[in-house]
Order: structure tokens, then C-alpha cells, then sequence
């Protein structure tokens, strides 16, 4: 345990961003597995619903550093692709 006032508040605020960060990647993880559910049961309309937040959440996670530029646009246009095939 730390015996710094600095250093023991360091520790509060890493494990609270790193709950917040955990929390987001869940998220982005959850949203894209609803919209292939989705996509699965060829409900066009709640996957487009889906897909804005998929992208809504990858973006945040984006600017926060949790996942690449290039990982974040491949999955986001896959999906894309993927509802606009749809019936």
C-alpha cells in the first residue's frame, strides 16, 4: 500500500478509469453481438437502431484509446455492410 497522499489517489483515480474503461469495451462488445442477433433474425430495423450505437460507443472508445482507429473502422463498416445486404 502506498504511503503517499499523491500516490493513494493515483491508485483511486487509475482503478475508477480503469472500471469506466472496462465498463465501455463491454459495451462496444454487447452492441455488435445485439446487432448480429439482429442481422440473424433479419430485423432491418432494429439493426440499424443497433448499428448507430455500435457506432456511437466504438467512436467514444475510439477517442479514449481503448481500440485502434483501423480495428474501429473495420468492424463498423462490416456491420454496415452487413445491414445494408439485408432484405
Amino acid at each position: 500500500m502506498a504511503n503517499i497522499k499523491s500516490s493513494k489517489k493515483a491508485i483511486k483515480t487509475i482503478a475508477k478509469r480503469t472500471e469506466n474503461n472496462h465498463e465501455l469495451k463491454a459495451r462496444v462488445k454487447n452492441c455488435i453481438r445485439n446487432c448480429d442477433k439482429a442481422i440473424e433474425a433479419g430485423d432491418k430495423e432494429t439493426a440499424q437502431k443497433l448499428l448507430a450505437d455500435v457506432q456511437r460507443y466504438m467512436d467514444r472508445a475510439l477517442s479514449k484509446g481503448l481500440v485502434k482507429r483501423n480495428t474501429a473502422d473495420r468492424q463498423k463498416s462490416r456491420l454496415a455492410n452487413k445491414v445494408k445486404e439485408m432484405a
